[in-house]
């Protein structure tokens, strides 16, 4: 019999969630401190938005953008030759029964947001929201 926790579509459990969180905090002090010696990835101010780290913990998805979104290819080549350092410091700072191996993304979610935006501020879309907001006040008494 399968382990109802573990059921498809569900969402992160707690545990994942905080193992990510922590690793994210954990990669961003490094290249924050620029504990890495690497001078070409000095170069650039990055962001880590997001770690997503698998229900077994063995692996992290991490999205990271630099600042401007200028080099993103070459910020993701340089964290993924970098990956082994920044694993390390990962299992310094967080006790685990594996360290998770680093795979970097680039965070799309910020072309998403403006995307979202962009939809919202369409006419159309600003009438059905306008006229949603005239009945809610309609039901509220508030006319």
């Amino acid at each position: 019999m399968s382990n109802p926790r573990h059921g498809a579509g569900r969402g992160p459990s707690q545990r994942q969630l905080k193992v990510g969180e922590l690793v994210r905090r954990t990669i961003a002090d490094v290249l924050m401190r620029g504990d890495l010696h690497d001078p070409e990835l000095e170069r650039f101010s990055i962001t880590v938005s997001e770690a997503r780290v698998s229900p077994d913990l063995r692996h992290a998805d991490i999205y990271v953008m630099p600042l401007g979104g200028v080099g993103v290819e070459e910020v993701l080549v340089l964290l993924a030759r970098n990956s082994h350092e920044l694993r390390r410091a990962v299992t310094r700072e967080i006790k685990l029964k594996y360290s998770p191996a680093l795979r970097f993304h680039e965070d799309r979610s910020f072309d998403q947001m403006d995307e979202t935006r962009r939809l919202l501020d369409e006419p159309r879309v600003r009438r059905d929201l306008d006229e949603e907001a005239d009945g809610d006040a309609d039901e509220n008494g508030d006319r």
